[in-house]
């Protein structure tokens, strides 16, 4: 099953993620994707480090994800990853995002793990300045749509309520 879950900032979608792969499997695995590039992202790192239990395997991947996911590939698994949008944050930086989004979408439908998605639904407020800051937004909202399409659920949470699109 591959189940996406979307949200704003702090809206309480990682922890719904975690709760779900938590009732999915023993061990759960997470491919986190942020990088600590400053302080303030440091400290968003440890407060998801101390929120998760020990029993987690972390794998750290800001580029590859698809590649990532297959390594990790197992019917009785469940991978969160958490989260796409700082991925595709770390992919445009890179001049990457072309081949990694065409990698993860190819690679996706023949995961046999459980995967839940989690990603920032950023297209709900007023248009950015800024070039990157506006394909950002486009990427991100494209992304969703195709990811929507890919997954068996989808899910928005909002303060701490997750409400189901699709299931």
């Amino acid at each position: 099953m591959k189940h996406l879950i979307l949200g704003g900032a702090r809206s309480g979608k990682s922890r719904i993620a975690q709760q779900l792969a938590e009732q999915a499997v023993p061990t759960p695995y997470l491919i986190a994707t942020a990088e600590a590039g400053d302080e303030e992202m440091a400290q968003r790192i440890a407060r998801h480090q101390q929120d998760r239990p020990p029993h987690w395997v972390v794998c750290e991947q800001t580029i590859g994800l698809a590649r990532q996911l297959q390594t990790l590939d197992a019917p009785s698994r469940c991978v969160v990853v958490d989260c796409l949008s700082l991925w595709l944050s770390n992919c445009l930086h890179q001049d990457c995002w072309t081949r990694e989004r065409e990698a993860l979408m190819n690679c996706l439908p023949g995961i046999e793990a459980q995967v839940i998605l989690v990603s920032n639904e950023v297209g709900m407020g007023i248009i950015p300045m800024g070039e990157l800051s506006r394909r950002f937004v486009d990427e991100i909202g494209w992304l969703h749509q195709d990811l929507a399409t890919l997954c068996d659920k989808v899910t928005l949470v909002t303060a701490g309520l997750p409400q189901t699109l699709k299931e």
